[in-house]
């Protein structure tokens, strides 16, 4: 199983890395292995130092998702083609967790996971994810308020989608029961 990462805003892809590892070291040993990838977001962010950002959140609008959106799609779309049948699975924490929502469910992905996501302005499905989809944040998270993740879910039931949701009490982050969490979840598939 191919699982990609998508970091969050000011991050880079070496950041999601470890979490990779944490969850190939929760699975159990007959699980098949995961072949990692983590994906850079495709501008720098203005805190430099190697911080990447998939679109400015400081430009009103957001101008860059759209090409940022379409960009993600044509790399996702080639991975896909490249894994045959192979599962792929998105992993998107923060920004990413946004991308790979908005990326992700219109493709035939194994999973979706999107840790303290938020749905993009007037982002909608128009038919039923193929791939089942969890859905976790913290409920304490000042960064992205877990109301985001409640209207995903909405979205994502609406269509008929198949929508898992797990609320963890703390913030914007990844905690050990957030992944094992995704662990379970990815041994489902």
């Amino acid at each position: 199983m191919r699982l990609i990462f998508l970091h969050g805003w000011g991050a880079n892809a070496a950041d999601l890395l470890p979490l990779g590892e944490a969850l190939q070291a929760q699975l159990s040993p007959g699980s098949a292995a995961l072949q990692l990838q983590s994906w850079d977001a495709p501008d720098p962010h203005p805190a430099g130092g190697g911080a990447r950002q998939w679109y400015d959140l400081n430009t009103p609008g957001w101008p860059q998702r759209p090409q940022a959106v379409r960009d993600l799609a044509a790399r996702l779309d080639g991975e896909l083609l490249a894994a045959g049948s192979e599962p792929v699975v998105l992993f998107g924490f923060s920004q990413g967790a946004a991308m790979a929502i908005e990326v992700g469910l219109s493709r035939p992905l194994a999973g979706v996971i999107a840790c303290s996501g938020y749905p993009h302005p007037n982002w909608s499905l128009t038919q039923a994810p193929q791939a089942p989809t969890l859905l976790m944040h913290g409920s304490e998270d000042v960064v992205v308020p877990v109301a985001a993740q409640a209207a995903l879910a909405a979205e994502i039931s609406r269509v008929g989608g198949q929508v898992e949701v797990f609320t963890f009490a703390d913030g914007h982050t990844i905690p050990i029961e957030a992944i094992e969490r995704a662990a379970e979840f990815l041994a489902a598939l």
